[in-house]
């Protein structure tokens, strides 16, 4: 799936209401130990340097950034590089966005709307992209597919027993929704408004227990957010807790109908439109803000600012609101490589793959075609050296079949213990290299922008400092600026906590190299690999 966070873990007053309705195991607090070396920021960001943190560096400005700015200020000035296309693989992209449609790439050989293949690519009228998922929003998660599919499946029991697991957590988590909306109730007709403040409801006297309950739970949380955040918070977990019970834990569920293919045929491809926003522009949210991160436009003083320049947004449609099809997968790397890309930005996976050969395949297919593709290494906190995650380059842990990806994890913007989101997986030998990934401000659709966080945020901030290496060092192969992305990261051995459990771990143990992106060295060294 598209790797969005539950809103759970991302709101403390939501997660203190929780609390208080008996889900205090979702929260552990681990105290605050000043380990580092280096001075931790004491005073909290401004919005401004919040909203692009992740171009700061780490020595000037005590943020694990990535020297973005600095690269630009003191190695780019001057310098012309040369149009990178990268494949945003994701839920859709917003192409009108006022901060993106000057940089979203057109197909040269495609007359738009004659309704012809003008290109005989396969996919006619495809300008901007294509849409591998059609009018279909909502999924199942793999493991729902495979229980629907019976007994006898592959897979078919452990998938079993994780659904019903599932299931029966989000039933806790119902309960916990409609005791938080029923208090909501209780207050809005006690007060006789919807909007109400912290101050009416300390002003409330009555002998009505529920609203007696009520009273002390929102006491609480509007200690901390006016009553028009919270809403949002609980409109987040509201969608979330109904999009698994109605769609993506639902056996009965059928979201590939409207689309009309066989998702076990990988030669069945004509399929899909070239409608790449697709049928809900906000159901896109998530793949415009991974191409905001990469390439919203620098320096325009709207929203934020994109790590590369001189790049076209390559909008390829196949992650629904559930779990991608590795058909779909497959088909839209196939067709990134095929019209162009040189960098691919895949933020999304899951846990079973019914035919994950075919992305095999299709990254195979990516690397002998010099195509870098890069991965958000998932958000469920786990040790990806010990449980595989879909798609990557090693499962198992036997060797990388491919040499082209990147698995990156994410950052939080405190340096020092708390480094790494305490949502991110990791893994020394399964994750490649950390990036910012926590607060990430980027183009939402509809001439928007918001804070988003995950390693979906992480892999694209990586895409972009790839896209800039490919710009600037265009002879360097894919493998070349893998290796460079690798090798010039900034070295850290903190001691951080991370997984479900907030075990401590030295950073340098938690990724294959250790270390932090960093897109001044990466330039630096990209520039001495050129001229070898």
């Amino acid at each position: 799936m598209n790797l969005r966070i539950k809103p759970l873990y991302l709101s403390s007053a939501l997660a203190l209401a929780l609390v208080g309705c008996g889900s205090a195991s979702k929260m552990v607090s681990t105290p605050v130990e000043n380990i580092d070396k280096m001075p931790l920021k004491t005073t909290p960001l401004a919005e401004k340097d919040l909203q692009r943190w992740s171009h700061l560096d780490l020595t000037k400005d005590t943020v694990p950034g990535m020297s973005v700015d600095k690269a630009y200020a003191e190695l780019l000035k001057g310098k012309k590089g040369q149009k990178v296309i990268v494949g945003i693989v994701d839920s859709g992209v917003d192409i009108n966005h006022e901060d993106l449609k000057s940089v979203i790439w057109t197909n040269p050989k495609e007359i738009a709307g004659n309704k012809i293949d003008d290109d005989k690519n396969g996919y006619v009228d495809d300008i901007h992209g294509w849409n591998f998922l059609g009018d279909a929003v909502h999924e199942q998660l793999e493991m729902t597919r495979i229980v629907k599919k019976g007994p006898g499946t592959p897979d078919y029991d452990k998938a079993k027993a994780q659904l019903d697991e599932e299931l029966q957590n989000l039933q806790g988590e119902k309960q916990q929704l409609d005791m938080i909306l029923n208090a909501d109730k209780a207050l809005k007709n006690h007060l006789k408004k919807d909007n109400y403040t912290l101050e009416d409801i300390k002003k409330i006297e009555s002998t009505d227990q529920s609203v007696l309950q009520a009273k002390a739970m929102y006491s609480q949380i509007l200690t901390g957010m006016t009553k028009a955040e919270f809403d949002k918070e609980i409109e987040g977990f509201k969608d979330y807790v109904y999009g698994q019970l109605n769609y993506n834990l639902n056996v009965d569920f059928d979201g590939r109908k409207i689309v009309g293919d066989n998702p076990d045929d990988i030669k069945d491809t004509k399929y899909g439109n070239n409608n790449v926003v697709g049928p809900e522009p906000k159901e896109a949210k998530h793949g415009t803000h991974v191409a905001g991160i990469v390439a919203q436009v620098r320096g325009n003083k709207k929203g934020g600012d994109g790590v590369a320049n001189n790049v076209a947004i390559m909008a390829v449609r196949a992650v629904p609101n559930g779990d991608e099809y590795d058909k779909d997968i497959a088909l839209g790397i196939r067709y990134a490589v095929d019209n162009g890309a040189k960098v691919i930005n895949g933020s999304f996976g899951k846990y079973f793959s019914q035919h994950s050969s075919w992305v095999v395949d299709a990254i195979k297919y990516a690397a002998s075609k010099d195509v870098l593709v890069i991965f958000a290494a998932g958000n469920d906190s786990k040790d990806l050296d010990k449980e595989n995650k879909f798609p990557t380059d090693s499962y198992n842990n036997e060797p990388e079949f491919a040499n082209n990806v990147l698995i990156i994890g994410a950052l939080n913007v405190d340096y020092g213990s708390k480094m790494v989101a305490g949502f991110s997986n990791y893994g020394k030998n399964n994750v490649d290299i950390f990036a910012p990934g926590m607060k990430i401000y980027a183009t939402t659709p509809l001439n928007t922008y918001e804070y988003l966080q995950g390693t979906s945020m992480a892999s694209p901030n990586v895409a972009g400092v790839a896209a800039l290496i490919r710009s600037y060092y265009p002879s360097l192969t894919a493998n070349q600026v893998k290796q460079i992305i690798m090798e010039s990261g900034t070295s850290l051995s903190n001691t951080i906590s991370v997984g479900e459990d907030k075990h401590k771990a030295s950073f340098s143990d938690v990724s294959k190299t250790g270390k932090i992106v960093n897109a001044y060295n990466a330039l630096i060294m990209a520039e001495k690999m050129a001229k070898k």
